[in-house]
């Protein structure tokens, strides 16, 4: 398992803040290692105006938008429910698939073994990114999230008090990372078959400041169920409130089949944070 570090946090805060919150328009600004190459990069204004140009419908949309960097895309879809509207604001699922790394042009289209029918009947908004096959932690994957998420609340009917962050795999473990450094942005998390150790810079245990409810196999090889419990109870003892759901029998691959945890964890989600 890879370690994350504070700096990356920081620089990845730095550069969205930059693009994002305080871009005023009048001037390219490089991302970091670009090597100032002006011709390359777009403004965040230019990336606000292409989101608000998109048509977005009820039902299933699936988009793509030049980021950033000129010639550079991010694929990705959003899914509205129907009587979304100003006044009627839905919540926000953020879905991160597995297989980052490894991930297909269209892994992000996969939103109907989970995210779909476990928060069947809710009327949420799903924003379900493709990774381009880097991990979710990863500067550009980053800066993707965080853009796409503050396009969306911006843009749609959203209620921002009522966001969850979820993920299978790879995208249970990018939910951990955005859990931990980028807590104000959801109400809660609910990460699936992750191995993921929460530690501050100095490599200690670390809180998570929003409640989390993490469901593994007891049957996972990939990454045993021993280890991911061992990093939940770390996380516990330094103050995290995490629900821990084992699975019984599930391996890793068998990402399907663990819909009927993935409702209780919605149920959870309904009945002790959303409530």
């Amino acid at each position: 398992m890879k370690k994350l570090k504070l700096p990356l946090k920081i620089i990845a805060s730095i550069v969205f803040l930059t693009f994002f919150l305080a871009c005023s328009g009048d001037g390219d600004v490089g991302l970091p290692g670009d090597g100032g190459d002006d011709d390359l990069v777009r403004t965040a204004e230019d990336v606000r105006a292409d989101f608000k140009n998109l048509s977005i419908k009820t039902g299933v949309n699936d988009l793509v938008l030049e980021s950033l960097i000129k010639g550079s895309y991010w694929n990705f879809r959003i899914i509205m429910p129907e009587g979304a509207s100003i006044t009627n604001k839905r919540p926000l699922v953020l879905r991160l698939h597995g297989g980052a790394q490894n991930a297909s042009p269209t892994a992000h289209l996969s939103t109907d073994c989970l995210v779909e029918p476990g928060f069947e009947g809710l009327n949420v908004v799903i924003l379900s990114p493709n990774s381009n096959q880097d991990l979710w932690y990863e500067e550009k994957n980053i800066v993707q999230v965080l853009a796409l998420l503050d396009l969306v609340k911006e843009n749609l009917p959203v209620d921002e008090s009522r966001t969850v962050i979820t993920g299978y795999s790879d995208g249970g473990n990018g939910s951990w990372f955005f859990s931990q450094f980028y807590s104000t942005l959801f109400s809660a998390a609910i990460p699936m078959a992750t191995s993921y150790r929460v530690v501050d810079s100095q490599g200690n245990p670390a809180k998570i400041n929003i409640p989390m409810y993490v469901i593994h196999g007891s049957a996972d090889t990939l990454f045993p169920i021993e280890t991911t419990e061992g990093f939940v109870d770390e996380s516990i003892a330094a103050g995290s409130d995490i629900t821990f759901v084992v699975a019984d029998g599930l391996i890793h691959i068998a990402a399907c089949d663990y819909l009927p945890y993935f409702k209780d964890a919605v149920t959870w989600l309904e009945t002790e944070v959303w409530n």
